[in-house]
């Protein structure tokens, strides 16, 4: 079959012919349709100082995906051949106190297909059977490919109430766009967003928050003022992982203000503690998605009429690799598809 490996450790990704992977025993064959490229996919294929630390090659890459399923393996019952499915890459121990207690998108020895295990830039792909989401509505290929990072941003969007709430969105990459659509289907008075990406803001007014704040050239005091805010955001989501950002989220943060944070610096900094303490600030990391309750809600906000669709902005034939990856690193872009069977 044809894969997008990480052949050798320098930086690009070579389209190789691979074996066709074989489901063992509560293993699935997953035809893969469409992937969408992540941020962790441009830093392997980047060869940044992480994925010099992480990334054993040759490993097939990609995490995002939508697939039918081809072949059941050796006990299998919860899917059936030719079924419309995503997975939740996230593949974890089963043995810790978390996984054992049910807890499991706290487990540690967890294991992430296209970093430590082959993942879905192929035309097949194996997963565990219990790692699978059946799409049970109809849904867009396009859409369904990109629920794993759609669920970073409902997981994040969930972590507090935003009903009648004003809320802040750091950040206006593909997850922060979506995590403030979600804020105002769960309900938000304000959503406003910022970034200095001409590109992205414009995307964000597209989808349709109250303000894409251009921090080179405004405040939020302005914002807020201009909006009759008068104590500052009630709930906020950090998802730029920029230092000027963080330190802004809390100096504009209501007394009692709940932050959650997804976004991941690359070098430590510090912030005002001063301000979080006596502001009573909550602050929450937040990783990946709730197994499966997570994926629950997409289905059901989908199923809503919550349209993520505006988010996905370039679409290229799997072959077309290395301009898909140009464009998701210019940033000029929102979320990049890739469609395997073109």
């Amino acid at each position: 079959m044809k894969a997008l490996v990480k052949a050798e450790a320098a930086p690009g990704l070579w389209l190789r012919d691979v074996l066709e992977p074989k489901p063992g025993p509560g293993e699935v064959l997953i035809r893969v349709l469409r992937t969408g490229i992540c941020g962790t996919d441009l830093h392997i294929e980047a060869w940044n100082e992480w994925a010099q630390a992480t990334i054993h090659p040759p490993l097939v890459v990609g995490h995002e995906f939508v697939g039918e399923v081809a072949k059941l393996g050796e006990g299998v019952e919860s899917v059936y051949e030719g079924e419309l499915v995503g997975a939740e890459g996230h593949i974890v121990c089963g043995k810790c106190r978390n996984c054992m207690a049910g807890r499991r998108a706290l487990c540690a020895n967890t294991v992430g297909i296209g970093v430590q295990r082959d993942g879905a830039f192929a035309e097949y792909v194996v997963m565990p059977a219990g790692n699978l989401w059946p799409h049970l509505i109809k849904i867009d290929l396009d859409v369904a490919a990109i629920f794993d990072p759609f669920g970073n941003a409902v997981h994040t969007a969930g972590q507090f109430s935003v009903v009648a709430e004003d809320v802040l969105v750091t950040g206006a990459g593909p997850i922060g766009l979506m995590a403030a659509m979600v804020a105002r289907h769960n309900g938000a008075r304000f959503v406003v967003i910022t970034d200095v990406s001409d590109y992205r803001l414009e995307l964000a007014r597209k989808v349709g928050v109250t303000r894409a704040v251009d921090v080179r050239t405004e405040t939020l005091p302005e914002v807020m003022h201009e909006l009759g805010m008068k104590e500052g955001f009630d709930v906020a989501f950090e998802m730029s992982g920029q230092a000027a950002a963080l330190r802004d989220m809390i100096a504009n943060m209501s007394h009692g203000g709940r932050i959650a944070m997804l976004g991941l610096p690359d070098h430590e900094f510090a912030i005002n503690w001063s301000q979080v303490v006596l502001k009573m600030l909550t602050v929450k990391g937040v990783y990946g998605r709730q197994i499966f309750d997570t994926w629950y809600e997409m289905s059901v906000f989908t199923q809503m009429g919550l349209d993520i669709s505006p988010v996905i902005t370039h679409r290229f034939p799997y072959h077309q690799f290395e301009e898909a990856f140009a464009v998701a690193h210019s940033g000029m872009c929102g979320k990049v598809v890739l469609d395997w069977t073109a």
